[in-house]
């Protein structure tokens, strides 16, 4: 007669090695995959140190990345900028610290929600178009075919849309931070009202040039990620419509997890170099 309790404790014990099994799986791909990303990154700086890049897409990959994700970065850094002033007012408004609302708004879209925000948006209409039309071409073999032409695949899709992405997210981040601040302005102005004076005075004090600085820094990192993470996945995805899909689906998801995550750390480490100045 089977033992219970032994029975139990060997399910428990394939459970843990299966679970086990799986989870060492899933890290060695995660380390694949980043090693991948970095091999390229890798790549795509040798390219344009030695001057083999592409520039006649370099225009075009701007007006893509910059042009055309306008209208979702400026609505969410309006409408992030107007929330942001209603929810702080209405905080502020307890302690009668009414006109402090615009500093929290400056301050906070200019080092953090700017730029995340507008990577996040531009990583989900830019990343995922990078990764459908390169996955596309390496599943039609195009690929293939610039290599036949002795055109190296990196020089002539990665790089210009790396350096595309490097110009135009930061310019994106400037708009979305401008727009956020108006509409902040306008809510607390116009539905709040507040003392535009003081309003503005308060935020002019509290918000520094280093906010800005970190912001665009932020935003000229987060512009590299996309633009590596987005082509990584197009040149590795499966062959077929379904692997198309997935690479699309990976290179957003993946981007969006890679910016909140460095995010984090960006953030202590250059307010830690903010304060040794």
């Amino acid at each position: 007669m089977a033992n219970p309790a032994l029975a139990k404790t060997r399910r428990f014990d394939t459970v843990a090695v299966m679970f086990s099994l799986f989870a060492s799986k899933r890290v060695t791909e995660a380390l694949a995959e980043l090693g991948g990303i970095t091999l390229l990154a890798r790549e795509a700086v040798l390219s344009l140190l030695k001057g083999r890049a592409s520039w006649r897409d370099l225009l075009y990959q701007i007006y893509f990345i910059g042009v055309k994700s306008q209208s979702v970065v400026l609505i969410t850094g309006a409408f992030t900028g107007m929330v942001l002033a209603a929810q702080t007012y209405i905080q502020f408004h307890k302690v009668k610290m009414d006109t402090a609302t615009l500093a929290v708004v400056g301050v906070s879209m200019c080092s953090e929600l700017g730029p995340v925000l507008t990577a996040l948006m531009v990583a989900g209409c830019v990343g995922a178009a990078m990764a459908a039309e390169i996955g596309t071409m390496r599943v039609t073999e195009q690929i293939d075919a610039l290599r036949a032409l002795a055109t190296h695949p990196v020089d002539y899709l990665v790089v210009p849309r790396l350096i595309a992405a490097h110009i135009a997210l930061p310019l994106l981040t400037v708009e979305a931070i401008f727009i956020g601040i108006l509409g902040g302005y306008f809510v607390s102005v116009n539905l709040l009202d507040i003392e535009p004076t003081y309003l503005l005075a308060n935020m002019l004090k509290y918000t520094h040039q280093a906010d800005l600085v970190i912001g665009l820094i932020k935003a000229f990192i987060y512009g590299g990620v996309i633009a590596l993470i987005g082509c990584y996945k197009g040149m590795t995805c499966r062959l077929g419509a379904e692997g198309v899909g997935q690479a699309t689906t990976e290179a957003v998801v993946y981007a969006s997890i890679t910016i909140l995550i460095a995010n984090f750390f960006l953030t202590l480490v250059m307010s830690k170099l903010v304060g040794m100045l």
